[in-house]
C-alpha cells in the first residue's frame, strides 16, 4: 500500500498519524522457522540484512506478515547512504557492514496473524493487533509511533526531521489494506534553494531532461548537489533554447569534469549500483545560470530526492548559491522516536 503526496496537513476525525521513515520498504513474512524479507518490487532483501533474521525470530509472532521499513541509524540520525551500501554483491562486504552498521526494522502495519487475514480489516483494528504483537519487541525491532492527535503529529513533523525522518503519514482509521494503491497520505518537508546550473542531460525527445544543480561550500568548491527533473514537453524545449548559449566553452576548466580529491565531491555521470547501466552522460554549462528549486531534505551534501524547478533567478549571483542558505534541522535522537513506540 502506497501514499500520495499532499501539501496541506490533513486534519479531520478518523485519521491516524505516523512518522515517515526514510529507509527501504519491506514486507516481513514469517512462518515458523522461515522468514522472508521482501522489497517493494518483490525482490528478496534477506541476504543484505542477515542481522535482522535472528532479531525477527526473537520478536515477532510465529506466523505473521508485517509491513514496515528497514533503516540504519547513524550518529546524526537515519543514514540512507549507509543503507544503500548494504545492497552489495559481495557476501563478505554485507557481513562486515551488518556488524559495523547494523540495521533496524520499524513495523507500521500487520497484514496477517496466524490464520487471520487482516488486509480487509480497518486500519484501527490492524494497529491494535500490531501493538499487541510487538508490544514487547526489543531493538532492533521497533513499533512505529502512532497518534490521532494532529497537534502531536505536527510536532513530530517539525521536531523529528533532525533525526532524518521524511515527514508524516496519515491513514484513515477504517481503511483496508490496498496493495499497490496510493490511499495513504504523506506530508513531506518542502523548502526552496537557489542553485547553480552546472550542466544538464538530454531527454530522448531532444529537449532537456534534467538540470544538474550545484552548491558552493565554504571553500568555494562547487559541489554536484542533485538534479531537477520532471519537466513538461514544452518546458524541455524551452530549456534547450535557454541553455544553448551557456554550452560554449563550458568544458574548459569545469569543476565537475574531473573527480576532485575531496571524497565528498560527487561528479555527475558516475555509475553506481543504482544506475543500472543507464546512460548518465551529461552536457556541461558555464556555471552562470541560477535556478530556484523546491526540495524535501538533504542526505549528506546532496538533495535526497530529485528537486522541482520553480523559476530562474537572474537577480542572484552564482557565488551566493551556498549551503549556508539551506535550513539545517535541529538534531534529534532517533531513540526518542523509537521510545514513543514503546
Amino acid at each position: 500500500m502506497l501514499a500520495k503526496l499532499v501539501r496541506e496537513f490533513p486534519e479531520r476525525d478518523g485519521l491516524f498519524y505516523e512518522p515517515k521513515w526514510d529507509g527501504f520498504r519491506c514486507i516481513v513474512f514469517r512462518d515458523g522457522d522461515e522468514i522472508v524479507l521482501g522489497s517493494r518490487n518483490e525482490k528478496p532483501l534477506d541476504r543484505y540484512f542477515p542481522e535482522l533474521r535472528e532479531a525477527l525470530f526473537a520478536n515477532v509472532p510465529d506466523r505473521c506478515v508485517l509491513d514496515g521499513e528497514i533503516v540504519i541509524v547513524g550518529p546524526s540520525g537515519l543514514d540512507f547512504d549507509a543503507l544503500s551500501q548494504r545492497i552489495h554483491p559481495a557476501e563478505s562486504r554485507v557481513t562486515l557492514l551488518s556488524v559495523t552498521t547494523p540495521a533496524s526494522f520499524v513495523a507500521f502495519d500487520l497484514l496477517a496473524l496466524g490464520d487471520r487475514d487482516l488486509t480487509e480489516e480497518p486500519y484501527a483494528h490492524r494497529r491494535t493487533a500490531l501493538e499487541a504483537a510487538l508490544g514487547e519487541a526489543k531493538s532492533p525491532i521497533h513499533l512505529t509511533p502512532a497518534t490521532t492527535d494532529p497537534d502531536v503529529a505536527r510536532d513530530w513533523f517539525s521536531r523529528f526531521e533532525g533525526a532524518g525522518l521524511d515527514g508524516v503519514v496519515a491513514k484513515d482509521h477504517d481503511g483496508h489494506y490496498q496493495a499497490g494503491k496510493r490511499v495513504m497520505m504523506k506530508i513531506k518537508h518542502e523548502r526552496t534553494a537557489d542553485c547553480v546550473v552546472g550542466g544538464f542531460r538530454w531527454h530522448k525527445d531532444g529537449g532537456v531532461g534534467s538540470l544538474l544543480l550545484g552548491l558552493f561550500d565554504t571553500e568555494g568548491v562547487l559541489h554536484s548537489a542533485g538534479v531537477a527533473s520532471g519537466f513538461s514537453v514544452d518546458r524541455r524545449s524551452e530549456f534547450a533554447d535557454a541553455l544553448a548559449p551557456l554550452q560554449k566553452g563550458a568544458a574548459d576548466n569545469h569543476p565537475w569534469m574531473t573527480i576532485a580529491d575531496d571524497p565528498e565531491q560527487r561528479v555527475p555521470g558516475a555509475q553506481s549500483r543504482w544506475s543500472g547501466g543507464k546512460d548518465l552522460s551529461w552536457e556541461a554549462l558555464r556555471p552562470e545560470l541560477i535556478a530556484e528549486v523546491s526540495y524535501d531534505h538533504l542526505q549528506g551534501n546532496r538533495f535526497r530526492h530529485a528537486t522541482s524547478f520553480k523559476r530562474w533567478r537572474p537577480d542572484r549571483s552564482p557565488s551566493s548559491c551556498t549551503y549556508a542558505q539551506l535550513d539545517t534541522p535541529v538534531p534529534s535522537e532517533v531513540a526518542e522516536v523509537f521510545g514513543l513506540g514503546g
